[in-house]
C-alpha cells in the first residue's frame, strides 16, 4: 500500500480532553439539575426561533469542544421544555435519575452493537436476567421468565412493543391460512393511538374500539358482542388489547373477563400497563391486573414511572417460540457457534430492528441503587400526593373529578362551564410556572394532572393548588 496516497486520518479530542469536556458536561448537568426549578417549564419560544440561529450549511472544519457546551445554554436551553422539573404535571413523567444517567453514558461509551449474544453476551445476559428480575418484583407471571418458556426484551417505546404483539398475532393467524384483510383488532376507546397505529402498520383489516363503562374500562360484554358479530360477518378476530392505566384517564380493563374472552375465542391477550405497570411494584396495586396469567404478552414502560430515562420499554411474552419464529430471519453473515448451540439468546429475533443498544445497563444500575424498597417509596409518594390533591378538588364546588385516580392521576373540569375548564387550562399554562395537559373526555374538555417526576415535593403539588385556586 502506498502509504503517500492515503488521506489525513480524522483528529479526536484526545483522551484527557474528552476527560475534561466529560467532567464540564457532568457539572452541566448536575447544574442544571439545581437550578431546573427556576426556569419557565415549558419552552417560551416561537416557531423558528433554533432554526434562525443554526447557520445554513454544516461547517466545512472542526471547532473547539467548548464552543459546543456553550451553545447549550445560548441556542439548546431556550427551546428545551422541562420534563425533569418539579412542577411538570404534563403527559406522563420522563425520569432522567443520575443512576441511569451515569449508565447511559457509559453504554454509549463502550458503544456495543448487542444485536446477538456473540455481539456482546454481557448486554444480553445483563438484560435477560434483570428482566426476570421484574417478573418477581411486579409479580408476573413466573412463566415469563427467560428461565421458562416465555422471556422479557428492552424496546424503544410501548408503541415497538404492541406494534411487535400485533405482528406476531397477525403471523400465527396466516399461518392458519387467514387473510390479513379479514383480521380484526380490539381495543377500548380509551386504549392509546398507538394500538390503531400498530394495526394499521400491521395490515390488521379491521380495528374495533369497544365502548367503556363509568369506570373509563373495556366492557367485556361488548367485545363479546363485537366478536360474534364480526364472525357473523365472515371476519377473522385475532387480537385484543386491554389496557392497565390508560393514557387519558388511567383507566383499568377487567383483565381476568378480557382474558377469558380470549382464551374461548382463540384470540391472542396484549395487555398495554405502560404508565401504571411500574406502580405493580407496590403490592397494593396488583389487583388491577388480575388475570395477568391469560396474556399472551405484556408491556410497562420503565422510562416512565421508574426513574429509568428513556427509551427502556419492556416486553415480555408468555411463550417465546411464536415470537422467535415470526421474526428470526438468519443470513449467513449472522451465523456463529453460539446462536447455532441453542443455548443463548439472540435478542434480534425478539423485535424489528436489528441493531440494539446496552439499554439494559441503566434499568440494571436503578434497580440496584435505589433498591426495591426506594421505588416503591417514589411510586407511594407521588400517588399519595395525587389522593390529597384528589381530595381537595372533590370536595371544592367549583370541580368535579371526571374519572377514577387509582395512580397518580387525577382528570377534573370546571363544574361551571366547558368554557371555564378551557380557560382554566390556559390560564394555568400562560403562568409558565408548571406544565399540564388539557384533554377531552366523552368530548367535553377536562384537564390531566400527573404526578410523577423524581424531584417534584408536597410544596410543588401545593403551588399548583394555589394557582388553581386563585385562577378557576
Amino acid at each position: 500500500m502506498n502509504k503517500e496516497n492515503l488521506p489525513e486520518p480524522p483528529k479526536h479530542l484526545s483522551t484527557q480532553e474528552f476527560r475534561d469536556h466529560g467532567h464540564a458536561l457532568i457539572d452541566w448537568i448536575a447544574d442544571y439539575w439545581e437550578r431546573v426549578e427556576e426556569l419557565p417549564v415549558t419552552s417560551q419560544i416561537a416557531p423558528g426561533t433554533i432554526r434562525d440561529q443554526l447557520p445554513a450549511k454544516a461547517p466545512e472544519f472542526g471547532e473547539p469542544f467548548q464552543n459546543l457546551i456553550e451553545d447549550l445554554d445560548s441556542i439548546v436551553m431556550p427551546g428545551i421544555t422541562h420534563w425533569q422539573h418539579p412542577s411538570w404535571f404534563a403527559f406522563f413523567p420522563a425520569n432522567a435519575s443520575p443512576p441511569s444517567v451515569l449508565a447511559e453514558l457509559v453504554s454509549a461509551g463502550l458503544g456495543v452493537q448487542g444485536m446477538l449474544w456473540s455481539t456482546s453476551p454481557a448486554a444480553t445476559e445483563i438484560e435477560s436476567h434483570v428482566l426476570d428480575w421484574l417478573v418477581d418484583l411486579l409479580a408476573l407471571p413466573s412463566s415469563w421468565k427467560t428461565t421458562e418458556q416465555g422471556g422479557g426484551v428492552l424496546q424503544m417505546s410501548a408503541s415497538d412493543s404492541t406494534l411487535t404483539a400485533l405482528v406476531v398475532a397477525r403471523h400465527q393467524a396466516a399461518q392458519q391460512g387467514i387473510d390479513p384483510s379479514s383480521m380484526v383488532a380490539y381495543a377500548s376507546t380509551q386504549t392509546h393511538s398507538s394500538i390503531q397505529k400498530g394495526a394499521n402498520v400491521a395490515g390488521y383489516g379491521h380495528i374495533r374500539l369497544i365502548e367503556v363503562n363509568e369506570e373509563q374500562g373495556m366492557r367485556s360484554d361488548a367485545l363479546s358482542v363485537a366478536i360474534d358479530q364480526d364472525r357473523a360477518d365472515g371476519l377473522n378476530p385475532v387480537f385484543v388489547a386491554a389496557t392497565v392505566g390508560t393514557t387519558g384517564t388511567t383507566g383499568v380493563d377487567p383483565i381476568r373477563a378480557v382474558g377469558e374472552i380470549c382464551q374461548e375465542q382463540d384470540l391472542w391477550l396484549h395487555i398495554d400497563a405502560a404508565y401504571a405497570g411500574n406502580a405493580m411494584i407496590c403490592p397494593e396495586f396488583r389487583f388491577h391486573q388480575d388475570g395477568l396469567e391469560l396474556a399472551d404478552s405484556y408491556t410497562f414502560n420503565p422510562h416512565k414511572w421508574l426513574m429509568v430515562n428513556f427509551d427502556c420499554s419492556v416486553f415480555y411474552v408468555a411463550d417465546r417460540a411464536p415470537l422467535i419464529d415470526c421474526l428470526s430471519i438468519l443470513p449467513p453473515y449472522l451465523k456463529n457457534e453460539a446462536s447455532e448451540s441453542g443455548a443463548v439468546i439472540d435478542y434480534r429475533d425478539w423485535h424489528v430492528p436489528l441493531g440494539r443498544r446496552f439499554r439494559a445497563l441503566k434499568l440494571w444500575w436503578v434497580i440496584r441503587s435505589y433498591g426495591a424498597d426506594g421505588l416503591r417509596s417514589m411510586i407511594r409518594y407521588h400517588v399519595a400526593l395525587t389522593q390529597e390533591l384528589a381530595s381537595r378538588l372533590d370536595t371544592d364546588p367549583r370541580f368535579e373529578i371526571v374519572a377514577p385516580h387509582p395512580f397518580a392521576l387525577v382528570c377534573f373540569r370546571c363544574t361551571e362551564s366547558d368554557e371555564a375548564t378551557s380557560r382554566l387550562i390556559n390560564a394555568v399554562s400562560d403562568t409558565g410556572n408548571v406544565a399540564w395537559t388539557g384533554s377531552e373526555l366523552d368530548g367535553r374538555p377536562m384537564i390531566r394532572v400527573s404526578i410523577g417526576q423524581r424531584a417534584t415535593e408536597q410544596r410543588h403539588v401545593e403551588g399548583l393548588w394555589d394557582l388553581i385556586d386563585e385562577l378557576a
